[in-house]
C-alpha cells in the first residue's frame, strides 16, 4: 500500500468528500466508528475501566468527541478533557454539541491535569497530522502528563506531537503511546525506529477513503504487505525444467565461517533456484558437500578464503559475500566480478560490501541493478557518512540507489528496499527473533534464488525475497519462539513462505 505525506492525505479526505458527496462530518463518523469499534472489540475494556479521552481545538479532537458519544452510547463513562483554543474547527463544534449532557467535559489547565492512574485507558485525540511544530506550552505540558501517568495510551491517527514524515526537534513533547490507530494508510514515522517509543504497536483502520485518489496519487514510500505482492511470484508451469528457473553461483565462505555459505546455499536452494554452485575455499568443500547435497561445490584452489573467479558463463545470476572474509586475493575476486558481469544480475551481501566500501572505486563498476543487502553499519560504510537520524538514512538511501542504479535492502525492522527511481519499500514481515547471526545469509540465498528467475524483474525479485525472508521467519516463530529461533529454522520455512505468495 502507498504512505501518503501529511500534504496528500489532507488532500485525499478531501476528494473523498467531494467524489462520494458526503459531508466532513460524516467522514469523522466512520473515522470514530472504526475507532471506537477497535477499542471495543481488542481492548475490551470492562465498563468500570477508567475511560479518558484527551480533545485538541481540531478535526484530531472533533474525532475524540465523537468516540466519546459513542461509547457512552454503548454504556462507558468517557471522561473528556479539553485543550483550551481561541480557535475550534467546525467539525469539532458540531461534534461538542452532539454530546449527551450526561458525558461530562472539563477543561484542561496547567493548574488542572488530570489523575490518569495506571491501567486506565486513554485516547490520545489532541493533535494529528496537521501538527506543523513541536508543542509548547499548556499542549507540551498535558503530553508530558500523559506520557508519565502509566496509562494505556490510544492514539488517535498520530501520537500527539509526531510528526507523520519529518523529524522530531530534540526533546520536543510527543505522546507515549501503547497503540496507535491510523486511518487508511499507515505514516512514514510509524516505520522508523526513532519513532518506536511513541508509536507503539500499530493498526490501519479502513474508513473507505477514496480509492482512485490513492491509486492515481504519485508517492515515494510504499508499505509491502501479501496483498501488494499478490500474483507476482509466478507458478510453475507443468513442463518446467532445470533451466526455467534459472543456474545460480554463490561465492562465500573462509575459513571458520563455512557456516555462512551453508546458510546461504540452503537457502538459495530453498527459493527455488534450478542448479546452484557454490565457489567456497578448498577448508569447506566437505562441509558444503555433506550440508547442501543438492548444489554442485566449487572448490577454490587456495584452502581458507576464496582467491580465483570461476568461469561465469553457465549462470543467471551471481552472490557474493556470505562468510567471504576480507583477504586481498578475495577483494581482486570481487574486482574481478564486477569487471566481468555488465548485465549480469548480482547480489552482494556481508564482506562483499566491506570489500565495496574498502576499495571505494568498486561502486563505479556496479552493474545497473545489482541488489546490495546492507545493515545499517554497513551501509554506513558504504555511504562512508554516519546518519544524522532515520529520515536522513532514508535519503542516503535514495541517493545511493541513484547513484549507482541499484537496489539496496537496508535490513532491520521494517527492512526498507530502495531503488534507482528513489522510491523506498518498506516490509512488513519479520520479528525480533531474527535478529541473530545467519539471518542476514539465509537472506542473501534466497535473493540469488530469485534473482536467477529469469521470469521475474529486479524489483519484483527483491520484494517477493524480502517479504518471503520475514515471513519465514514468523512462521518459524511460531513453532520455536522468537527467543528460540535461529537461522537454520528460516530455511525450513522459505517454502511455505513462497507457496502463500503463489496461492494468495
Amino acid at each position: 500500500m502507498k504512505i501518503l505525506p501529511a500534504r496528500q492525505t489532507r488532500a485525499l479526505d478531501q476528494a473523498t468528500l467531494q467524489a462520494q458527496r458526503i459531508s466532513s462530518d460524516a467522514l469523522m463518523e466512520r473515522a470514530a466508528t472504526a475507532c471506537t469499534t477497535w477499542l471495543l472489540d481488542e481492548l475490551q475494556p470492562a465498563f468500570t475501566t477508567p475511560l479518558h479521552i484527551l480533545c485538541g481545538p481540531g478535526n484530531n479532537g472533533g474525532d475524540g468527541l465523537a468516540i466519546a458519544r459513542q461509547l457512552h452510547a454503548a454504556g462507558y463513562s468517557p471522561q473528556i478533557w479539553l485543550l483550551p483554543s481561541d480557535r475550534y474547527s467546525s467539525d469539532f463544534l458540531l461534534n461538542r454539541q452532539r454530546l449527551p449532557p450526561q458525558v461530562p467535559c472539563t477543561e484542561l489547565s496547567a493548574d488542572s491535569l488530570p489523575a490518569l492512574p495506571a491501567g486506565a485507558v486513554v485516547l490520545d485525540a489532541l493533535f494529528g497530522t496537521g501538527l506543523s511544530r513541536p508543542l509548547q506550552g499548556l499542549a507540551a505540558r498535558v503530553v508530558q502528563h500523559l506520557s508519565q501517568s502509566g496509562a494505556v495510551v490510544v492514539a488517535i491517527d498520530v501520537p500527539s506531537g509526531l510528526f507523520a514524515d519529518a523529524p522530531q526537534p530534540a526533546d520536543s513533547a510527543v505522546v507515549r503511546a501503547r497503540y496507535t490507530l491510523s486511518f487508511e494508510l499507515p505514516k512514514l514515522a510509524f516505520l522508523l525506529p526513532q519513532n518506536a517509543a511513541f508509536v507503539g504497536e500499530w493498526t490501519v483502520l479502513p474508513i473507505g477513503l477514496d480509492a482512485n485518489f490513492i491509486h492515481n496519487e504519485p508517492v515515494d514510500n510504499y508499505f509491502v504487505d501479501a496483498g501488494f505482492l499478490r500474483r507476482k511470484l509466478p507458478r510453475r508451469e507443468k513442463f518446467s525444467h532445470k533451466g526455467t528457473f534459472g543456474h545460480a553461483l554463490l561465492l562465500a565462505g573462509s575459513y571458520g565461517k563455512m557456516g555462512a555459505a551453508v546458510l546461504a546455499a540452503q537457502a538459495c536452494l530453498r527459493g527455488g533456484v534450478g542448479l546452484l554452485t557454490v565457489r567456497i575455499p578448498a577448508a569447506g568443500y566437505d562441509i558444503l558437500q555433506i550440508s547442501a547435497p543438492e548444489a554442485m561445490a566449487l572448490p577454490d584452489p587456495a584452502r581458507e578464503f576464496l582467491t580465483e573467479l570461476p568461469e561465469l558463463q553457465p549462470y543467471a545470476a551471481v552472490g557474493m559475500g556470505p562468510g567471504l572474509g576480507q583477504e586481498a586475493a578475495t577483494a581482486a575476486v570481487l574486482r574481478q566480478l564486477l569487471h566481468r558481469t555488465p548485465h549480469l544480475p548480482l547480489v552482494l551481501d556481508a564482506d562483499a560490501l566491506n570489500l565495496l566500501a574498502t576499495h571505494r572505486d568498486l561502486l563505479a563498476l556496479l552493474p545497473p541493478d545489482s541488489l546490495l543487502t546492507p545493515h545499517p553499519k554497513e551501509f554506513e560504510r558504504l555511504t562512508g557518512e554516519p546518519a544524522r537520524d532515520d529520515y536522513h538514512r532514508l535519503e542516503q538511501l535514495r541517493a545511493f540507489c541513484g547513484q549507482h542504479r541499484c537496489y539496496c535492502v537496508l535490513k532491520g525492522a521494517y527492512t526498507a528496499l530502495g531503488t534507482p527511481e528513489g522510491a523506498v519499500y518498506f516490509n512488513s514481515t519479520g520479528n525480533p527473533g531474527m535478529a541473530s547471526g545467519g539471518s542476514g545469509d539465509v537472506l542473501t540465498g534466497l535473493l540469488l534464488a530469485l534473482r536467477a528467475d529469469r521470469r521475474l524483474s529486479p524489483l519484483d525479485a527483491a520484494l517477493l525475497g524480502v517479504f518471503a525472508h520475514g515471513r519465514a521467519g514468523d512462521l518459524a516463530a511460531a513453532q520455536t519462539g522468537e527467543a528460540g529461533l535461529v537461522a537454520s529454522d528460516l530455511v525450513r520455512f522459505i517454502g511455505p513462505a513462497l507457496q502463500e505468495l503463489v496461492d494468495g
